[in-house]
């Protein structure tokens, strides 16, 4: 069995505030790209984990990993061997262990013929692996637990970068100004017609979690100046808690054309992707 695990991209993340036993609360809107990490799930008497790929280097494949907590999430006595083909940045704001997770997920569910575990052990995992299990345009809620469907997006282009400096989620919320900030605006209800019209929505909202990254790593700064400066960028943003950036498109040739010519920094991983509509 080989399960896709998508990249996911905010495209806007507002903190609204923060619980007694310390987790934030979120509102966001949640798109998935056409490019990630693949998953081969093959039979096994036992539970292994083999990590390959270009973005292999320090993914671990044992027990920290979340595709293996996924798979202990299923009554015990499964075997199963896994292979993740790792193509996104490893903890880089765009969901790929998240993403992975989840597709482990629905992967072994069917590969063994067992119901997904319920809901407060999905979200056990991290606050993206619901929303990473819809895997569709999405506003997600809470810590996590809430994922509502958004209305088909019109075709729209991503270039993805980013600047190869680890950005860490923790130290993120630490430096935020404020964790008491106002929730996304109404989305409309029929969605957005086109590209610019979603564009000009987002530019009412923000990433509360980007100025903070931003203090910490500059180069996160740089990544969204260079894609703002991009003919055809919409909008350029840092997706999740960094440090992967994006830059909207309205075109693939724009979107393909931008990537191109940021691929010069051997640094930077750079991709160009379509958002998935629904």
């Amino acid at each position: 069995m080989r399960l896709f695990a998508p990249a996911k991209v905010n495209l806007a993340l507002h903190v609204t505030g923060r619980r007694d036993d310390g987790y934030h609360l979120l509102d966001s809107v949640v798109v998935f790209a056409d490019l990630g990490d693949r998953i081969d799930i093959a039979p096994s008497n036992d539970l292994s984990l083999t990590v390959t790929g270009p973005r292999a280097a320090g993914v671990p494949a044992d027990r920290r990993n979340l595709i293996w907590q996924a798979a202990e999430l299923f009554p015990p006595g499964q075997g199963a061997a896994i292979t993740l083909d790792k193509h996104l940045p490893h903890a880089g704001g765009i969901g790929g262990g998240s993403a992975d997770a989840a597709a482990t997920l629905r992967g072994l569910a069917a590969f063994w013929d067992l119901a997904l575990p319920n809901a407060a052990a999905v979200l056990s995992l991290g606050a993206d692996v619901p929303v990473c299990l819809f895997r569709k345009p999405a506003r997600m809620l809470g810590i996590g637990e809430i994922v509502a469907p958004l209305p088909p997006l019109p075709p729209l282009w991503v270039v993805l970068i980013n600047p190869g400096i680890e950005v860490p989620t923790s130290a993120v919320f630490k430096k935020l100004t404020s964790p008491d900030n106002t929730p996304l605006p109404d989305i409309p209800a029929q969605g957005w017609q086109d590209a610019a019209a979603l564009s000009d929505w987002l530019c009412d909202t923000r990433n509360d979690l980007e100025p903070p990254a931003r203090a910490l790593v500059p180069e996160i700064g740089r990544v969204i100046d260079h894609l703002n400066a991009r003919p055809g960028c919409l909008l350029a943003r840092m997706s999740g808690s960094g440090g992967t950036c994006f830059g909207l498109f309205a075109t693939e040739a724009a979107a393909t054309q931008a990537a191109l010519d940021l691929q010069d920094r051997p640094d930077w991983w750079v991709a160009a992707a379509r958002l998935l509509p629904a």
